[in-house]
């Protein structure tokens, strides 16, 4: 089975372009009176524009431990004082005439429930709000050019049709009869007394500029957006006591010119403001209001009122209203009563109330989110989509932020100190929506025809009537409204439905009406005919008048042929000048472009001198700033080497220096050996004055026998003086210094009397950092096996210094031996082999041991897991020949 291909959605009308011009989204504020002069005030007016908030007592403050005081500006700040008068001069009356000049508009008031939006929005008898003000200057400026009632009709698209007067009459006439309470014949209807006087007439307005030359209707409709969804409050339901039927939510869409709308909601057209007003107040009654902790009605639900003004312009006669559909333009004003932002902690709502609650502070919140991207978008260049689609309210008002209308936004605060924190937020989403800009609506097209048509046409009329009585004709001036009572006149038309094919009594009624409808249509011909017949007499007679007027004509033409000759010749001298003056314009305009030719280059060029002089400046100034700076680093780089330098210089002496003493040591040492293995017996050694030893003959290095080495290859080093500590005696060297007594674990036990015991020392097997750390002095105690064959204990000194890195190094500055011999075993000496020598041999072994077991350095750098290392000194020299 194959799959048939989707067809492509049609492409959407072009829209609308819209104008480049940005108007800022305007955002007043208005004050609310506090309920009791004892209550804490936290808002202050400073001026018109500005407000500041103060943080209640008791209020958490800032980390300083100050109470924050913030300010706000707007475009207007009505306070206290303000009146209803005052708020609707400067907020709702500028949208109004753009409303009458067919442009749209938005109006809706914002902030915390029971700050007095319903209050601005509607008023009370004697205090009218907005609401009632705007449409009494509406019906102040359009009452003479209203047409009459159901000649504009709604169609289903958010359009505008235009009937004729027949056709309008008839839909009245059938409208009439499918109500089954009869309409009272007055023209106003008895008002509520809630609604009442909420205008005094000295505070009336009328518009200026208003087009006299169009007919105009007006039609309002008023929903509610309760719980995310729509609903009709003028739609009219059969009430079922036993079983009500619950009201049937309404939904958007949007017509060919991209305007939303609520599909299926109802628009009733309105002659005075009485009756728009007595429509809004039959709605009002039927919208969701609770009573709750804050506020005793507060509202549940967003509230909508729309006005659509319908304009139509007049025919060429000025008579009837033109009947083309494309020339008629709808603007609409949509007054917004938006529900106030609350806590549940605050309000104490329980059960529906919280779900309501909860869908007002979500689509509040879709509002603010909606502006802040509209704002991130025109500040910061992005191209973020915005979530009309969020909300039923900003998506039913998207159209006005993308162009179609100005918008407007009056923010209502309570000053008491509870509602602090929630105002803060208020202020907050009202300096972000002032800097969001919205584009100017694009004026309407003009009319073709001659202004005045209406004027002249109602001249015409009263002229006609005039004629009319003086020859014995109608009084009634407006010809017109005869007409309109003759058909008004009419018989209605009885039923006409057959239900039994025997009915002799519904046909005859019914032929009975159409004769009494033919007779008085005979009546209607017959005036219109003599009406006519009156005019033909009325024009002959113009005829007559006119004939005359062209014998007069004829006369004054010659009288202009005259002066026409005059005039050709006055024509001839003028343009022989203007020839004149043209060569001479000529001349002028060369000059003028030399002129200006030799202006541009002297400017190029000053600007080519000036646009090098900052040029050589900024090089000038860059070669400086590079003189300083490589100064800088040639300065920074000479210091950091001479401290280089100078560490290097004193790690090289310090290590010339320790070669130098290894190197005496290993001479002195070797001079020993050497003058021992001469003599041809080991003389004892002179006991010690001090502290005598017995059978133990410690050898220690003489400092003052130090013999310079002689070397034949290696250059000589410099003179330095060696830091080795002077030699002190054993008994002098365990006093009150602490030592690290490093014994390894490989050490024999050889049961001497005399044992090297050294007070305050730290004994280990294996040097360590924090033992090092903690003494001044460093002993090891290294034994090895002399060339006898016997055992010989060395004790090698050093001090502990600490390095450059953190770390401690061990600097060795003496050598004591502890050696024992046995008196009846002869010395072991080593034989000759192959016939050498024996003090060659013993010469060599002597250096060979030596050369493995002297001059053992150890260092110890910081951080290091690992023990000391072993750094062995030892060169090997020539052997003497």
């Amino acid at each position: 089975m194959i799959r048939q291909a989707k067809g492509r959605t049609p492409r959407r009308p072009p829209k609308k372009p819209s104008s480049n011009q940005k108007d800022p989204v305007g955002v007043y504020c208005r004050v609310r009176p506090l309920g009791t002069e004892d209550e804490e005030c936290c808002i202050e007016v400073i001026s018109s524009t500005t407000i500041q908030l103060h943080a209640p007592e008791g209020f958490k403050t800032n980390r300083n431990g100050e109470y924050k005081e913030m300010q706000y500006s707007f475009k207007k700040v009505f306070g206290v004082s303000m009146s209803q008068m005052e708020l609707f001069e400067h907020v709702a009356k500028p949208l109004v005439d753009d409303l009458i000049h067919g442009k749209n508009g938005l109006l809706f008031t914002y902030g915390v429930t029971g700050s007095g939006k319903t209050f601005t929005m509607t008023g009370s008898p004697g205090q009218g709000g907005l609401l009632p003000r705007s449409l009494d200057m509406i019906f102040n400026s359009i009452g003479p050019y209203q047409a009459k009632r159901y000649i504009f009709k709604t169609d289903d698209k958010n359009g505008m049709e235009v009937q004729n007067e027949v056709d309008a009459l008839l839909e009245r006439q059938r409208r009439e009869n499918s109500l089954s309470v009869p309409k009272s014949s007055s023209s106003r209807q008895k008002l509520d007394p809630e609604i009442a006087d909420m205008i005094k007439p000295e505070e009336a307005y009328k518009a200026e500029g208003v087009d006299e030359d169009s007919s105009y209707s007006v039609f309002v409709s008023y929903i509610e957006i309760y719980n995310n969804y729509i609903y009709d409050l003028l739609e009219e339901t059969q009430e079922d006591v036993i079983k009500p039927k619950p009201p049937q939510s309404k939904i958007l869409r949007e017509d060919q010119n991209h305007n939303m709308y609520v599909a299926g909601c109802m628009e009733v057209e309105v002659k005075s403001p009485e009756e728009a007003f007595q429509v809004f107040w039959r709605g009002q009654k039927k919208r969701k209001v609770a009573n709750t902790r804050l506020n005793r009605e507060s509202s549940r639900s967003h509230s909508v009122f729309i006005i659509k003004l319908a304009q139509a312009p007049l025919d060429a006669d000025g008579d009837n209203i033109l009947q083309d559909k494309n020339q008629v333009s709808v603007s609409q004003l949509c007054l917004v009563d938006l529900a106030g932002s609350e806590r549940t902690g605050r309000t104490g709502a329980e059960g529906t109330r919280i779900r309501e609650a909860g869908n007002i502070n979500q689509s509040l919140l879709n509002l603010r989110t909606c502006i802040e991207v509209l704002r991130e978008n025109q500040m910061c260049g992005t191209n973020r989509m915005v979530p009309y689609r969020d909300s039923k309210v900003t998506h039913l008002f998207k159209n006005y932020f993308d162009g179609e209308g100005k918008v407007k936004m009056v923010v209502c605060v309570n000053p008491k100190a509870d509602d602090y924190e929630e105002t803060l937020l208020v202020m907050r989403f009202a300096e972000m929506t002032q800097e969001v800009e919205v584009a100017r609506p694009v004026d309407r097209p003009m009319c073709a025809f001659t202004p005045g048509r209406r004027h002249r046409n109602q001249v015409f009329k009263e002229e006609l009537s005039r004629k009319l009585e003086e020859r014995g004709g109608p009084i009634d001036r407006d010809v017109a409204s005869v007409m309109n009572h003759l058909v008004q006149s009419l018989p209605r038309l009885p039923s006409c439905e057959l239900t039994d094919p025997h009915d002799d009594i519904t046909l005859p009624r019914l032929i009975e009406a159409l004769q009494n409808r033919h007779r008085i249509r005979q009546m209607m011909i017959d005036e219109y005919n003599k009406a006519a017949n009156m005019m033909k007499s009325m024009l002959q007679e113009l005829d007559s008048n006119l004939v005359s007027k062209d014998n007069y004509v004829h006369e004054q033409n010659g009288k202009l042929a005259e002066k026409d000759k005059v005039i050709q010749y006055n024509k001839a001298e003028i343009e022989r000048l203007e020839k004149k003056t043209k060569m001479q314009e000529h001349k002028i305009d060369i000059l003028q472009k030399t002129t200006k030719i030799y202006e541009d280059d002297k400017r190029s060029l000053q600007q080519e001198l000036e646009t090098r002089e900052q040029r050589l400046h900024r090089e000038l100034s860059e070669k400086r700033r590079m003189e300083q700076r490589m100064h800088g680093v040639v300065t920074d780089t000479q210091h950091k080497w001479e401290k280089e330098c100078e560490r290097r210089v004193n790690a090289k002496q310090l290590e010339m220096q320790n070669k130098l003493w290894v190197k005496d040591e290993k001479l002195k040492q070797l001079k020993a050996i050497v003058t021992e293995s001469r003599t041809p017996g080991r003389p004892e050694p002179p006991p010690r004055q001090t502290q005598p030893q017995p059978q133990m003959h410690p050898q220690r290095s003489s400092r003052e026998e130090r013999v310079p080495a002689k070397r034949s290859a290696s250059p000589s080093p410099i003179p330095t003086v060696t830091p080795v500590r002077p030699l002190h005696r054993r008994s002098r060297s365990a006093g009150g210094e602490k030592w690290v007594d490093h014994k390894p674990t490989s050490s024999l036990d050889l049961g001497t009397v005399l044992q090297p015991v050294i007070p305050n020392a730290i004994q280990v097997s294996a040097p360590s950092e924090k033992a090092l750390s903690k003494c001044d002095r460093y002993v090891l105690t290294h034994q090895e096996v002399s060339s006898d064959g016997e055992i010989q204990t060395k004790l090698i000194k050093g001090e502990v210094i600490k390095t450059r890195g953190g770390g401690q190094a061990v600097q060795f500055t003496d050598i004591e031996t502890l050696k024992q011999e046995l008196t009846s075993v002869p010395s072991r000496k080593r034989k000759s082999s192959e016939g050498a020598p024996a003090n060659t041999d013993r010469t060599d072994g002597a250096w060979t041991d030596v050369e493995t077991r002297c001059s053992v350095a150890m260092e110890m750098r910081a951080g290091s897991n690992m023990g000391p290392g072993y750094e062995h000194h030892g060169i090997t020299k020539r052997r003497k020949p």
